[in-house]
């Protein structure tokens, strides 16, 4: 195993030039996500495509005075992605740099989201066999991701992708961090990291390395600085993000927990509400969230306002009518209000609710509940769309956004988002 760690794969640097980009899948607080493939390559394999604007970047960061704590950021969640090596989790394809844009290519999963496909069911929930499958995978994708020293810190079910075979794939880690500090208590099988390692991109040693090319200096010196971007992260208008909380107060790298106020309204733990510090705990408490929304077809704490819905985070148990079931006991150890009683991925594996279940057979499953038509990809008409027009035309300045809002939505992009995260989506 110790030989396939040594192996290195250069991350490949993408061009427009190269590039077939024929629609656009959705749209973050920053960016855009895009269908793409390099028409040249022998397998032509559907990318997406996260392009970020440059100048919205630097925008943000005049107004906040950051000092480049944007670009840290979109250099965290390349580097973060680089270190993934496992079946549920998103191999970095390549990574884009223009005068214009910034961003990254990764695997593109055909099967939409775990929202889009609830909502495909008669009553718009899964029942417990779809929901112990889907469950066991993002315990398995969590439990690798912690052992990375890595905290999500967003997980709801529009970031859970399905892929062309019907497994899931953890997506958009802008809201990760890294616990320097702590380490989770348990990690990966070594059966689990043999078979992430024999199928996925190997761990490119020379990631952190200074590049030669100094084209881009400003974006590189943080890409290349080794310091992660939680050290100077600003609080967001909410103007920017009306239902989805972004960082308020840098992280504690010294430290084995986070304060940062982040994370999407729905999902968010009461720590992170309450500001007391955080730590991988939040991952569980809204992987008990989404297993309760995959139930009922709706969130436990949603409230008329934000205010509101913290509050009933902060103090309202979870409403699990219905008969006693191992899964409604599962997601009320999960909603456990303090992270020092909540379960962790031990516990949480060993529970009634995965009774039976051979984990380091979860990955073999060769029929999930859902598998994705085969078919040509949804394409913009025959033309390719370029990018850069496209993202510089969608973030514009405020008041030619407010007038472009008025006039409708921008031609060829696909929304995909939901009431509760209006603006981040990835």
């Amino acid at each position: 195993m110790n030989h396939v760690r040594d192996q290195q794969q250069e991350i490949p640097q993408l061009h427009f030039g190269n590039l077939e980009v024929v629609t656009a899948l959705g749209r973050g607080a920053k960016g855009v996500v895009f269908l793409a493939r390099n028409p040249a390559e022998d397998d032509a394999e559907w990318l997406a495509l996260k392009v970020i604007s440059r100048e919205l970047i630097e925008r943000k960061a005049k107004i906040v005075n950051n000092d480049g704590a944007e670009y840290r950021r979109v250099c965290f969640e390349r580097e973060v992605l680089r270190l993934f090596r496992h079946p549920l989790l998103p191999r970095l394809r390549g990574v884009l740099d223009t005068q214009k844009v910034v961003g990254y290519a990764i695997d593109y999963c055909n099967g939409r989201d775990l929202n889009a496909l609830r909502k495909k069911q008669t009553e718009k929930m899964f029942s417990d066999d779809v929901i112990r499958f889907y469950a066991a995978e993002l315990v398995m994708a969590l439990e690798y991701v912690h052992s990375l020293g890595i905290v999500y810190r967003d997980l709801k079910p529009e970031n859970v992708m399905v892929q062309h075979n019907g497994h899931i794939m953890l997506v958009d880690f802008d809201l990760s961090t890294r616990l320097s500090q702590k380490s989770p208590k348990s990690s990966p099988s070594p059966a689990s990291e043999v078979l992430a390692e024999s199928k996925f991109v190997k761990e490119d040693k020379n990631s952190k390395k200074i590049r030669k090319k100094k084209r881009f200096f400003h974006f590189h010196r943080f890409c290349n600085s080794g310091v992660s971007p939680e050290e100077s992260d600003q609080q967001a208008t909410a103007k920017e993000e009306p239902r989805s909380v972004r960082e308020s107060e840098s992280e504690s790298e010294s430290s084995e927990k986070s304060n940062s106020f982040v994370g999407t309204e729905d999902y968010v733990a009461p720590e992170i509400v309450a500001g007391k510090g955080h730590d991988f705990a939040v991952d569980w408490w809204s992987l008990g969230v989404v297993l309760y929304e995959m139930l009922y077809g709706t969130t436990p704490f949603r409230g008329t306002n934000r205010k509101e819905t913290f509050y009933r985070i902060l103090t309202k148990s979870p409403d699990l009518c219905g008969e006693a079931t191992a899964l409604r006991d599962l997601i009320r150890k999960l909603l456990e209000k303090d992270p020092r009683k909540r379960m962790e991925v031990e516990e949480i594996k060993r529970h009634d609710f995965f009774k039976g279940i051979e984990w380091d057979m979860v990955l073999e499953i060769p029929r999930p509940p859902s598998l994705p038509e085969t078919g040509e990809e949804e394409r913009n008409g025959d033309k390719i769309i370029d990018v850069e027009s496209f993202v510089e035309h969608l973030f514009c300045s405020e008041i030619e956004k407010k007038n472009q809002i008025k006039g409708g939505e921008v031609k060829g992009l696909i929304p995909n988002n939901t009431e509760s995260d209006i603006f981040h989506v990835f």
